[in-house]
């Protein structure tokens, strides 16, 4: 069981810290006016579980910061990461065979 916890936890600090970086990589490409990381990958990355790294570069970088999409969308995405993991870490085991 403990094996399990390490491995998610180390998926969660690589795909937080693509989040962090994609963002500040879509920033710098912006800046340049060169090609851009398409919108959806940065969801991509903020639903496979890259929402808080993806937020930290957000507000790290300055970016996306007034497209309401992102201000609104990547917190929702972390609200209900969250609500998930409670509900998996705290649900009666029976309630999954229902």
């Amino acid at each position: 069981m403990k094996d399990i916890w390490i491995i998610i936890l180390v998926y969660l600090a690589i795909v937080n810290l693509v989040g962090l970086i994609i963002m500040g990589v879509d920033k710098i490409k912006a800046k340049r006016r060169k090609w851009r990381i398409p919108e959806a990958t940065l969801f991509l990355v903020a639903v496979i579980g890259g929402s808080i790294g993806s937020i930290a570069g957000m507000y790290i970088f300055r970016h996306k910061t007034k497209h309401l999409s992102f201000v609104i969308g990547m917190p929702v995405i972390l609200f209900i990461q969250i609500v998930l993991t409670l509900v998996l870490l705290f649900a009666p085991l029976n309630l999954f065979f229902i």
